[in-house]
């Protein structure tokens, strides 16, 4: 690609500032030998609901962006703008990867994955038959969804909004019939039966600060991931490592879905150890 125009990406969520994906991207290009811009679509800083979603796709597509990432809050309600899904979208119900091409806008997931294998490589060995996830949004849908295919049997799901929960897990449900997927009642309950949680929820963030999980029910046996990588040592992980539990950033899931968003984008294939190396150097910006 080099002599040739760029290619044009970008990512549009709220409170993304902090966000990793701009240079995990162009390194990548760079290191294949060609230029990529990425930008930043950030509802906050340009003042701007949620509704003007809309707007921001049209926006892209018109100035020639290959594709955009999304993220909270519009991995699910960018699917009635889009014009396919790919099946693990369609079954996971949101998408954080959109391609746009010949005149289509096609959505994928790639959070999924991305989770699947930075819990494989982050917490080899652990227990996960019995987990309790924080979060029924677009993220959450995705690594419910991974729990479930890695082999989970039991998934108990918290929400502030109930309704939101309880359709996610009449989804998973259907998708697999063998598996326990409920709304949770009492956290405490839960937790004291599980062998980890995961915070799947904004909460974290610099811009949502907290812990989704009082640290007063962490203890030892219990592993705790979390999705946010910024900060990278969230509220949860450093009460959870305070109470003794093995724990699980949220790097892994970004740098991994990234490499297989970066290949949606270009056609090319990312090299996911380069762009771990990458992620380590600017992981404490």
């Amino acid at each position: 690609m080099k002599g040739q125009t760029p290619c044009r990406v970008g990512l549009i969520g709220r409170g993304i500032q902090g966000s990793k994906s701009p240079a995990l991207h162009r390194s990548e290009a760079a290191a294949q030998g060609f230029e990529l811009n990425y930008e930043l679509l950030d509802l906050d800083q340009r003042g701007l609901g949620n509704e003007a979603l809309p707007q921001l796709l049209q926006e892209a597509e018109s100035r020639g962006f290959a594709g955009l990432n999304i993220t909270y809050p519009c991995k699910q309600a960018v699917i009635a703008l889009l014009d396919e899904l790919s099946e693990e979208a369609r079954a996971i119900g949101a998408v954080n990867t959109v391609q746009f091409r010949d005149g289509r806008r096609i959505g994928y997931n790639t959070d999924a994955s991305g989770f699947e294998e930075s819990f494989r490589r982050g917490m080899p060995g652990a227990a996960f038959t019995s987990v309790i996830q924080v979060g029924g949004g677009g993220a959450g849908a995705a690594t419910a969804f991974a729990f479930l295919r890695l082999g989970a049997r039991r998934l108990t799901l918290f929400d502030v909004e109930e309704e939101r929960a309880r359709a996610l897990a009449d989804l998973l449900a259907r998708r697999f019939p063998d598996c326990h997927v409920l709304v949770g009642k009492s956290m405490a309950d839960a937790l004291a039966e599980a062998d980890g949680a995961l915070n799947a929820t904004p909460v974290g963030m610099i811009k949502h600060p907290g812990s989704a999980i009082p640290s007063r029910l962490l203890r030892p046996e219990l592993w705790v991931a979390d999705i946010v990588y910024f900060p990278i040592e969230t509220q949860l992980l450093k009460e959870a490592r305070a109470a003794g539990c093995r724990t699980l950033d949220g790097g892994g899931m970004a740098i991994f879905q990234a490499a297989r968003a970066f290949e949606i984008f270009t056609g090319r294939t990312a090299d996911s150890e380069r762009m771990r190396k990458m992620f380590a150097t600017i992981a404490g910006d």
